[in-house]
Order: C-alpha cells, then structure tokens, then sequence
C-alpha cells in the first residue's frame, strides 16, 4: 500500500480497559499525518473514555473507512450503535458488553477483508461476556477465523529491539496452550518441519528480506549430546536438516538461555519457540508492555494487545495504554505488507 494507512482499532470489553487504552493512543496519534486509526466501538463508550481519562480531544462519530482525518485533537470512531447511550457499569462482565465487542470484531473484519482499511488493532475482550452472547469462541483467534475462511493461524510476538535500532525481533510458537507434557508429545519432526517453514514464510511476508530463522532447543544446553534429553537429537535436529535441505538456511537447535539474546542482538529476525512460556517468558521479560501479537495466516492484517480486560482498574485512568501503543505502531509499521498477506493468506 502507498496510501496513508486506515486502521480499525477495536476497544474489546466496552467496561475494561480498551477504551481507556484507544482513546490514549488515538489521540496522540491523531496529529499524525502518517496514519489514521478509526475506533470501533459505541460513540458514547469512547466519549466516556476521554472523559475519564480527561483528554482535551473531540469524539467525532464516522461512517466510512475513507473520512480524513481532521488532525490532532480529534478521535474518530465507527459508531456501532450496539449500546446506545445506556452504557453497562465499568468492570463487571455484561451480555451487552460481550454483544459490542463481539460486533465491533465483525464490522472491522469485514472492513479488512474488504480492504476498506489497512489492518486492524484488537483490544481485550472478556471471554466470559463473550460467551454470554451465545457465541462458543475461546477467543478472538478463533472468532478471526471463522470470519476469514481460515483453519490455521500461527501467533507472532514482535518486540521492538531496543539494542539494534530499526531491527524487530518475531517469535513464533510450535505449540501454544497446552501443558508442557502434551506439548512435549505434540513435537515431532513432521510438525517442526512445518512450523519452521510456516515461520519463515511469515518473516518473508511480513516484509523481511532473507529471512534469518533460528530454532530453540528443548532442554538445557540442548541436551547435551543427549545427556539431558534426546529432543534435539530425535527430534528437532532432523527437522532442521529437512528443511535445510530444501534451500532455506535455518540455524539450531540452539539452547533457549542463549538463543533469544541471540535474536536481540541482531543475529535472528525471527525465533521458533518450542513451548508456550519459553517464548513468553523472554519476550515479555525483555518488554513486558512493548510485546505485541500479530496473527498469522489470517488475510488480513491484526495485531493485538496481550493483556486482559483488567476490570479491577476500568474506568478510573490508572491503566497502562504501553502496549496498545506498541500494538497500534507495529499494525503501521506492517501496513505497507497488506497485499502480500492478503494474496499468501486469502482461501482459495
């Protein structure tokens, strides 16, 4: 895309956080002429946000993608009339809540999906309000799914490298949310071959150049010849082999207490992690609040916060809008990459 880029940022839960976090983020972007993120969410929710937050800003309600932005000072929403001027209490799980975030979910995707906007930005939902809707998701990657015509997604956790300016760190999963032990059984060399093939097309996608992918290892100092884990001897060596041989250049397994300080220092652009809090830990551990999410396999572009709802502090201004930041600058910064995901993505 050449064009100034469109986002639509999805404020979750209507009584978490994600109004609070929008609102902070779109107005300190709304003097940027790079960019233009759309709320989308209830006009009154958003008109809320400010005041709690007491923003000098203007809520200014939109109803189509391609409005201009009208400068600093003033947010812009895609007013979903879900909730009217009848707002739920802040902080309690509500069936009405759960129906607008759900609602603004699907009127940015199909947004996306029309290429009405360059990507979207997704904030906390509240899984329980969800379900009182009658929806059986577990989440939004499930819901971003059905929506898009996909089966297989892949998360990517970016972190802004803060030791090599201008080079961002990608960490994949081989396995996400299941106990270690099942997680252990999931590894084979089938699927290591396919997660670090999936991995490294995402990084080429995604606008890295000859991609530099490196794998972690299983257990301490990557088993030691065996001595603490065959793994890697079994397992994940092989696979690198096999996709070696296929013509990308794939480095591991590397033991995890060496290999994402590897990556930070510009060796990697990207990283396999085995198992899900091996790659949690050392991201969020690094930058808690500039760690971000992007779905991939989805053909459209999301990034997303990676943190709840936090009812305990909705509505009173004390929440932290960091990693909505970062979420919002990453979706700018992948923008220009929207036609490659869409045509490597889209279902045939």
């Amino acid at each position: 895309m050449t064009t100034v880029p469109t986002l639509a940022v999805t404020v979750g839960d209507p009584v978490g956080i994600g109004p609070e976090i929008t609102a902070a983020v779109l107005h300190e972007f709304s003097g940027d002429a790079s960019q233009h993120g759309i709320a989308v969410a209830d006009l009154a929710v958003m008109e809320k946000a400010v005041a709690v937050l007491g923003l000098d800003a203007d809520v200014r309600a939109v109803s189509s993608w391609d409005t201009p932005s009208a400068g600093a000072g003033v947010i812009d929403v895609f007013d979903i009339g879900v909730l009217g001027a009848d707002l739920p209490e802040w902080g309690r799980v509500d069936e009405r809540a759960g129906r607008a975030a759900v609602t603004a979910i699907e009127v940015a995707t199909q947004a996306a999906m029309d290429e009405q906007v360059a990507g979207i930005v997704t904030g906390p939902i509240n899984k329980e309000a969800v379900w009182k809707t009658g929806s059986e998701h577990l989440g939004h990657t499930e819901m971003l799914g059905e929506l898009t015509g996909v089966t297989k997604q892949d998360t990517m956790f970016v972190v802004e490298n803060t030791h090599v300016p201008g080079h961002r760190l990608q960490v994949f999963f081989a396995t996400r949310h299941m106990s270690l032990r099942k997680a252990l059984d999931a590894i084979t060399v089938d699927t290591q071959v396919d997660s670090i093939i999936r991995a490294h097309r995402a990084l080429e996608v995604y606008g890295v150049a000859d991609p530099r992918l490196a794998t972690a290892a299983i257990n301490p100092h990557a088993g030691e010849n065996g001595a603490f884990g065959d793994e890697e001897i079994e397992i994940l060596a092989p696979a690198v082999e096999q996709v070696r041989g296929r013509g990308l250049e794939i480095a591991g397994p590397i033991p995890a207490d060496s290999v994402f300080h590897h990556g930070l220092q510009g060796r990697y652009d990207g990283i396999l992690s085995q198992y899900h809090d091996q790659g949690h830990i050392a991201t969020k551990t690094f930058d808690f609040d500039g760690t971000i999410s992007v779905t991939v396999g989805l053909p459209i572009l999301r990034t997303s916060v990676d943190h709840g709802t936090a009812f305990d502090i909705a509505g009173t201004g004390k929440a932290d809008p960091g990693t909505m930041r970062s979420a919002y600058r990453a979706a700018v910064g992948y923008a220009p990459y929207v036609d490659a995901i869409r045509a490597e993505y889209l279902p045939a």
